[in-house]
């Protein structure tokens, strides 16, 4: 590595890391196993509720997490990707891991990675941050962490744990390279987070949820699907929905909000040894924010969405018309997604958009983004960067609201516009 790894700074960590990505996505548990063993089996040191899904699951982890907090539990998070800095992906008690922490494991984990290279191993990206996750939350002596899938679930990295309770969430077409074509066998592969005589809780129906009950069946894991949720009213800081016979305030914006707060107060009404009111319920979900999720700045008249699913993008697109009327998009997505129903309600509440490609390899050509998106909308306008796509945006969009949206890597630029123009 050229200099022993004490001497780093996080950029450097944060180089390493990235060279990590060359390894691609591993499907499989072999590196994870091996790394986790050779660093003591950290996750092994906590409770953990384990969530999958394509829609929502950032969210519904979130919301978890602020409950058990609100119980008093000292609490990680494990989530990603990240918008902005790799801190965002593990937090204790709400907070994110400081740069000296990040340090601290990376200190320990990279001399065990770079071991592990010799000897014909190459862990990726994600197993090494996992692994770094897992080492923070039991140093920090973490009792309960909210554990969010990064891929899938069967061959995921985090796959690795003896959960309380398993969470699936909304299941749409996504990664269909790695997961599989059909709503069935992508789910099929999310439902690989569920373990023998471990409580699940979904959301989900159809097909997904055929697959759901089988995998469960199997498994003897009793099944738990969230129902009979009713959005009550919907602003630009919240949501307001009804379950179970009572009403709660959600402190994350969104229609979808209250089915992924259903799913979020099964799953812990179901973890052991838990004791968590229906006030520390209330008061979690209250509480409870989450970045990019509809997020308004309203200086800037500016919202940023990390939605990156054609399902999640016609909840969107309805919430948005429902808010805030017709807007200016910036739009880009990644290579994987499903352009023609991600674009369409892209169209549908837009009559202004400009396209960029995020900052990724996996980016789609905004030629592409432009044709399909102009199937429905009439004014289509590339642009090089998806920073310069939203000043163009601004320029152009009178009394309305400025919407970037389609992937992480959009919100991250949105974010890094923001920092720029407020500066």
């Amino acid at each position: 590595m050229g200099r022993p790894v004490s001497d780093f700074v996080k950029e450097d960590v944060v180089d390493w890391l990235k060279g990590l990505a060359s390894h691609g996505v591993k499907l499989e548990l072999k590196n994870i196993n091996e790394l986790l063993d050779r660093v003591g089996n950290p996750q092994c040191s906590f409770r953990t509720v384990h969530v999958a899904g394509s829609d929502g699951k950032g969210s519904t982890s979130a919301m978890i997490a602020s409950i058990l907090q609100e119980a008093g539990v000292r609490t990680g998070l494990y989530t990603s990707p990240h918008i902005s800095e790799i801190n965002e992906r593990l937090r204790v008690d709400g907070e994110c891991v400081t740069d000296d922490d990040i340090l601290l494991m990376a200190h320990e984990v990279m001399i065990v990675v770079e071991c592990m290279k010799d000897e014909g191993f190459d862990c990726t990206f994600f197993e090494t941050v996992t692994a770094m996750a897992f080492l923070y939350f039991q140093r920090m002596g973490v009792q309960t962490a909210v554990i969010e899938v990064g891929m899938g679930g069967r061959f995921d990295a985090t796959n690795v744990l003896s959960p309380d309770v398993t969470v699936i969430t909304n299941i749409s077409k996504e990664h269909t390279k790695y997961l599989g074509n059909t709503i069935a066998e992508i789910a099929f592969e999310k439902a690989g987070i569920i373990k023998s005589d471990v409580p699940c809780v979904t959301c989900n129906d159809g097909e997904a949820l055929k697959v759901i009950i089988d995998v469960a069946s199997c498994h003897g894991a009793p099944l738990k699907r969230v129902d009979d949720t009713e959005l009550v009213s919907m602003d630009t800081e919240g949501s307001v929905g009804r379950y179970d016979g009572r009403e709660y305030r959600i402190g994350i914006p969104g229609s979808y909000q209250i089915v992924n707060a259903a799913m979020a107060i099964e799953a812990v009404r179901r973890i052991k040894g838990a004791e968590i009111t229906e006030e520390h319920i209330a008061r979690g979900l209250e509480k409870v924010r989450w970045p990019g999720r509809m997020q308004l700045f309203p200086e800037k008249d500016l919202i940023i969405d990390v939605t990156h699913t054609s399902a999640g993008m016609k909840v969107l697109r309805d919430d948005v018309l429902a808010l805030y009327g017709k807007v200016v998009t910036v739009f880009g997505i990644l290579d994987d997604k499903d352009l023609v129903g991600m674009a369409s309600s892209v169209g549908d509440m837009s009559d202004l958009v400009f396209v960029a490609a995020p900052d990724t390899d996996r980016a789609l050509d905004p030629a592409e983004l432009r044709r399909a998106t102009g199937i429905i909308c009439d004014d289509v306008t590339p642009a090089a960067t998806v920073e310069e796509a939203i000043d163009m945006a601004m320029a152009a969009r009178c009394d309305r609201k400025v919407l970037v949206t389609g992937s992480f890597r959009m919100a991250e630029a949105a974010f890094k516009w923001l920092r720029r123009t407020s500066a």
